[in-house]
């Protein structure tokens, strides 16, 4: 029997994937049949191909309620924090802040030399 004829293996295919894992292929062709039975050559190959990882970027969680004001007069300050979800990774975007201040009011502090004599007042 005169086997099938099949044309040399093309190149590698690029990678399916720019960053990590991923799949080539490289394909011949039949040039002529067997002249008796079939041609059980493969014509395609497949595997897989790994490039360098993919770029992880940063996530975050919601921002929490502002905190109470951390006076309980005059002027002071109020938090809100979000936690980290995923670290960035092989290049990925860095993380923004987690923690935020905003300045808070409240009434206004009583104290002065007024003072002293109302106390002394609401004492008597």
């Amino acid at each position: 029997t005169i086997p099938c004829l099949l044309s040399p293996w093309s190149e590698w295919s690029d990678c399916s994937v720019t960053c990590g894992k991923g799949m080539r292929t490289r394909e011949r062709m039949l040039k002529s049949a067997a002249e008796l039975g079939d041609c059980n050559e493969e014509l395609e190959q497949a595997e897989k191909c790994m490039l360098p990882e993919c770029p992880i970027d940063c996530e975050l969680t919601e921002w929490s309620q502002w905190s109470e004001c951390n006076t309980s007069c005059g002027k002071g300050h109020m938090i809100r924090t979000r936690m980290i979800k995923i670290e960035p990774q092989f290049g990925g975007i860095a993380c923004p802040e987690t923690v935020q201040r905003t300045k808070c009011r409240v009434r206004k502090c009583l104290r002065g030399p007024g003072m002293e004599k109302r106390r002394w007042k609401e004492a008597r």
